[in-house]
Order: structure tokens, then C-alpha cells, then sequence
């Protein structure tokens, strides 16, 4: 801080006046921000200038002097504060035994969040879409717990009076209750698709995304209890290995660069491959232009079928190829006519060791094909097919240990207990030939090693194809990766984000809850996207845990003449937090200081 002398003539006549100005970081760079105008008042000799600037700034940042400050020191520094210059009484010190510090609160997450909130036009989006002003916040309330510290609608109004976040909003959350939240969840429903077209809109001009390549998967969420009400709650093919839970199946599409463009909620007993039309229809109804786009999906996926639905859409596709596709090149890939993939170490990790991948390009038909060789993938295949054959094995000897001691003695019971084996292990049944003699009761099984023998030569080997001609093998495979990017948001909403278990039994409830987990990563796929983009490799998980020192207090001042000043501010951001507001372009204030006196009793 510092004192600034102005002068302005006016009919002849010279006014002199003083200001007490600041020094402060923009985006657009240093720019002087006035503190408080002292008026005609004469600060004192010109030399004396800079340290009582100073002195100011020491009494507005910290605590106040000791010592019985001129009645002039005391008027600016009130003044300072309050804009305006109550009545001083000169010679009152502060008690330094009773000085405190109050009601500490984390800052720092929460106001990357709320800022984040703004820049993406969250707030512009739900008034457009006709939500109240306080739905408005609660829904930011809620999204910004999903991302922060993932709570439950009963523990959120604690979690939330525990943050700096009402001070940030400048509302009271004291009565704040769940009941409130469990309604704005209802109020937010019928609002997801409008939010969720124009956020992507907003996003596409604001990062200059890439809209010719979108990824879609699939993963399961599943709930604790019952879930009734719900009849999309049903049992499935659990991902999270919770086969016991009713589940629900969310489909995600996402752009190259990781932000979420649509998704779909669907029962939990839905086969994957079903659900790709309606992907499809709600991308168009999301994006509004997707004709000449690709989209990348698993192999789950790759039905012919599916590819048909695809084309009809008026896009392309890489997918991974299925199982017999890739028995049918057999003799292509014992050739040895394979390129290298260059594989660039992570940045965050330089010395990470990439495991070693070949690729070849072959065309039949108005189709490209990938072969592909991943030395990493060889070992992963090789132990899941010995698991199986080893899971397959025992429960071929627990069938044969029933056959023997007469519990099971059905003959067509026996062959459908073969044929379910085959079913629950169909990756190693195929090459074991199983028997049952009815004449002698024996169960009998045989390895044929000839189909064993081209599964092994077929481990850490994969097939890719696509109706994209004009690609390179290279620029196949590496879009095809991509994917791993939407592996990589669900473990976000899951992990950091606690998208599961899911408590509520509404339908509408689960959508919703779902929704706000997806508003949550758009915020956190932005704050690590202006991270990428200055060349920073991080993850929100690390400047979490580096912003949470940055907090608002509540300085108390006790003074010996019965009154107590308390000044609420947010601390001195640390080196480390402004290197991170500065990267993100938001303010380095989390709020406006506040002054006020409290009588003693």
C-alpha cells in the first residue's frame, strides 16, 4: 500500500485530496486499486508517507498495534474498512492477551469451485432454464460437495457450515436442512437435458473442443438396499463386483479432450450392446451436429448391428474387434511384418515404463482392420485364461464328486449341469471336449490341445477396425485408446466423486444424483484441462489437498474501552495457492473483508 497525493482545479480554486491505494495482480497484469480516500486530511510529512502506508496495511492485515495509535492512523484504518469514518476515541489499545482468532474455515477448494462454477456458465444456464435463485445455489451447493468432500444430503448442511462456502455466497446456511436438498433434487430433474445441451455448447466455444471424435462406455452403480421404487434398480453384471446389489447402468460419452457431452441412465439388467440407439438419439439431441463424427466403442459394443445403427446416424466407428474376428486372423499375425507404437512416457511420471505394442494394417472389404500385439496385454491374457481353466477344472470335479456319490443321478440334469460350465466359462471351455457315459456314470473330460495351443498364440493379441479409410494404423490405434479416458471419468465419479453406493430409491433421486456427479466432473475435467493447457500435468485430488490451508477466520480484537472489534478476511493466499488461482484466472480474494463491533458484557 501506499499514499497517493491528487489535485483538482475547480472554478479557479485547487482541491488537494489523498488516497490510500494498492498494488494488485490481474489478469491483464499490476493494476492500482483504491483502498479508501483520506480526504483533505494530511497524512503527515511527505517522508513519513511510506511507513504509515504500511502501518495501515500491518492494522487492516493482522492485528492492530499495541500501542495507542494518533486519532489520524485510526481514522484511515477505519475508514479502510468500513468506507466511512465513524467516531474515533483516540488512545485505545488493543488487549494483545485476548486477542483471537474464530470460526476457521476451509476456503480454498470451495472458492476454485464456486469460480469454476461461473466461468462454465453454470449459473447463467439454470436461471435460463428456469430454476429460482436459491435452487440455483443449492445446486451449486450440491455439486460442489460432490467434487470437494462427497457427502450423503443428511451429512451435507454439517459439511457445509464446516466451509467457507456461506461466506463466499454471502448466505446463512444455519437452518439449512436435508429436506431441502431432497427437494431440490426434484426441482432439478425435469431441468438435466437443457443444462446438459447448453453446458456442452458453452464448453465447445470456451475450450475450442474437438468435436469430431466422441467415446462411449458403459459402468454399473449400484445401491444399498432394496430400492423398490425404483425400476431401473435391477441385478446385473456388476463392474464394482457387487452382484448382490440391484444396480443401474450409466452410459457416458465424452470428446477427446475428456468433457462429457451426453449421458443416459438404464436398467441394470440392460446387455451393453442395447443401448447404443439410445446413445446415439441423446448425443444428437445433446451436440445437434454429429454427421461425419467418429465414435469409439468396446468390443461389448461391435455387433453388426451396432456398426448398422452407427452408420445410419451418418458417423463412423473404431471398435475393437470380438472374438472370432480376431481367431480369423490366425496366420496374419504369426507374420512378421509388425511397426512399432513410439509410446511416450506420462508426464507426471518420466520414468514410467511403457509396455511394448505392435501394429500392422490390413483392409476386406470397406473395412480397416488393426492387428494388434501389446506384450503388457499378453500377460494379463494369459492369467485370466489360466484362472478360468483352473475355476473350470474344479467345478468339473465337484460335478464329477456328485455324480460318484449319487447325488446327482439325472441323466439330463447332469448334461445341463455341463452345459451351464460352459456358459459360466465359455473363454476355456471351448477347447476341452466334456463327456458323461450314462452305461458307467462317469464324467470325463479332455483337453484339446489344438485350440489350447492357438489360444496361447493368441494371448496379448487384439483386432481393431473402423470404415475410416483415409487412417493410418498409428492414428487408429491411438484414437482407439482414447477410451481409456471415459474408464478414466467413471473411477473419477466413483472414487473422488462417491457417485456409489447409491441411497436413494427414487428414480428421479438416483437421475439426479447421477447428473450431479457428471456437473461435478465437468468442473474438475476444466480445472485439470487450464492445467494441461500451461503445461502442468496435475489432478484435482493434489490441488485439493494443497488449497485446503487457504481458510477464512474471524480476527478478534478486544479493546480496553468494553468493545471488540471482529474483522472476518480470508488469510494471505500462500505462494502455492496463488500459483494456482493465477493458472485458473479467478480472484485471489475468496471474499470482502467485514467489520464489525461486539460490546463486552
Amino acid at each position: 500500500m501506499y499514499i497517493r497525493k491528487t489535485t483538482k482545479i475547480s472554478k479557479g480554486k485547487t482541491y488537494t485530496h489523498y488516497l490510500l491505494v494498492e498494488s494488485v495482480h490481474t489478469p491483464k497484469g499490476p493494476r492500482q486499486r483504491t483502498i479508501c480516500s483520506l480526504g483533505s486530511l494530511a497524512p503527515g510529512p511527505l517522508e513519513q508517507w511510506c511507513a504509515l502506508a504500511r502501518k495501515v496495511e500491518a492494522a487492516l492485515t493482522g492485528p492492530l498495534s499495541l500501542e495507542p495509535t494518533a486519532p489520524p492512523l485510526e481514522l484511515m484504518v477505519e475508514e479502510a474498512r468500513t468506507g466511512s469514518r465513524p467516531p474515533v476515541v483516540p488512545g485505545v489499545p488493543t488487549d494483545p492477551e485476548r486477542v483471537a482468532l474464530e470460526e476457521a474455515r476451509e476456503a480454498g477448494p470451495v472458492h476454485v469451485g464456486h469460480q469454476m462454477w461461473h466461468q462454465l456458465g453454470l449459473e447463467a444456464i439454470l436461471r435460463r432454464a428456469g430454476l429460482s435463485a436459491w435452487a440455483r445455489l443449492l445446486s451449486e451447493v450440491m455439486t460442489l460437495n460432490r467434487l470437494i468432500f462427497p457427502l450423503s444430503e443428511h451429512a451435507m448442511p454439517d459439511w457445509l457450515r464446516r466451509t467457507a462456502l456461506g461466506d463466499i455466497l454471502g448466505t446463512e446456511f444455519s437452518t439449512l436442512t436435508e429436506d431441502a436438498l431432497y427437494r431440490n433434487l426434484d426441482q432439478l430433474h425435469p431441468h438435466r437435458e437443457q443444462i446438459e445441451r447448453e453446458l456442452a455448447t458453452h464448453e465447445q466455444e470456451l475450450f475450442g473442443l474437438d468435436e469430431t471424435i466422441y467415446l462411449y462406455d458403459l459402468t454399473s452403480t449400484y445401491f444399498e438396499g432394496q430400492a423398490v421404487r425404483n425400476r431401473q434398480a435391477k441385478r446385473g453384471y456388476s463392474r464394482d463386483k457387487r452382484p448382490d446389489c440391484k444396480q443401474v447402468l450409466v452410459g457416458l460419452v465424452l470428446d477427446r479432450d475428456g468433457f462429457p457431452k451426453a449421458h443416459e441412465i438404464f436398467a441394470g439388467n440392460r446387455q451393453d450392446r442395447s443401448t447404443v440407439p439410445e446413445m446415439l438419439e441423446r448425443l444428437k439431441q445433446r451436440t445437434g451436429k454429429t454427421a461425419g463424427a467418429t465414435v469409439v466403442v468396446d468390443r461389448g459394443m461391435a455387433y453388426e448391428e451396432n456398426l448398422a445403427q452407427i452408420r445410419a446416424q451418418g458417423l463412423h466407428y473404431i471398435v475393437a474387434g470380438r472374438q472370432p474376428e480376431r481367431d480369423a486372423w490366425l496366420a496374419e499375425l504369426e507374420e512378421d511384418d509388425w511397426e512399432e507404437v513410439v509410446r511416450i512416457p506420462s508426464p507426471r511420471n518420466p520414468h514410467q515404463h511403457k509396455s511394448r505394442v505392435q501394429i500392422k494394417r490390413r483392409q476386406q472389404g470397406h473395412e480397416v482392420y488393426v492387428l494388434c500385439l501389446s506384450e503388457g496385454r499378453e500377460e494379463k491374457d494369459r492369467a485370466i485364461r489360466q484362472t478360468h481353466e483352473q475355476r473350470l477344472l474344479e467345478d468339473l470335479e465337484a460335478l464329477r464328486g456328485r455324480i460318484e456319490k449319487g447325488q446327482l443321478k439325472d441323466t439330463a440334469k447332469i448334461h445341463q449341469g455341463i452345459g451351464r460350465l460352459k456358459e459360466r466359462h465359455p473363454r476355456v471351455a471351448r477347447y476341452y471336449q466334456i463327456t458323461y457315459d450314462a452305461a458307467h456314470k462317469r464324467l470325463a473330460w479332455q483337453e484339446d490341445t489344438g485350440k489350447k495351443a492357438v489360444a496361447e498364440q493368441l494371448d496379448g493379441s487384439y483386432v481393431l477396425k473402423t470404415d475410416r479409410q483415409a487412417l493410418s494404423a498409428d492414428e487408429i490405434w491411438r484414437t482407439y485408446t482414447l477410451l481409456t479416458r471415459v474408464e478414466a471419468a467413471f473411477r473419477a465419479m466413483k472414487s473422488p466423486l462417491m457417485e456409489r453406493p447409491i441411497f436413494h430409491h427414487l428414480q428421479r433421486r438416483t437421475e439426479t444424483h447421477i447428473f450431479l456427479c457428471i456437473l461435478a466432473y465437468h468442473l474438475l475435467v476444466a480445472i485439470e484441462k487450464k492445467f494441461l493447457d500451461n503445461g502442468t500435468h496435475t489432478s484435482w485430488w493434489s490441488l485439493r489437498q494443497q488449497l485446503s490451508t487457504h481458510q477464512v477466520v474471524t480476527v478478534v480484537l478486544p479493546t480496553s474501552n468494553g468493545q471488540t472489534l471482529k474483522i472476518r478476511k480470508g488469510t494471505t493466499p500462500e505462494p502455492t495457492h496463488r500459483a494456482i488461482y493465477e493458472t485458473l484466472g479467478i480472484p485471489m480474494e475468496v471474499m470482502k473483508p467485514k467489520t464489525w463491533h461486539e460490546n463486552i458484557p
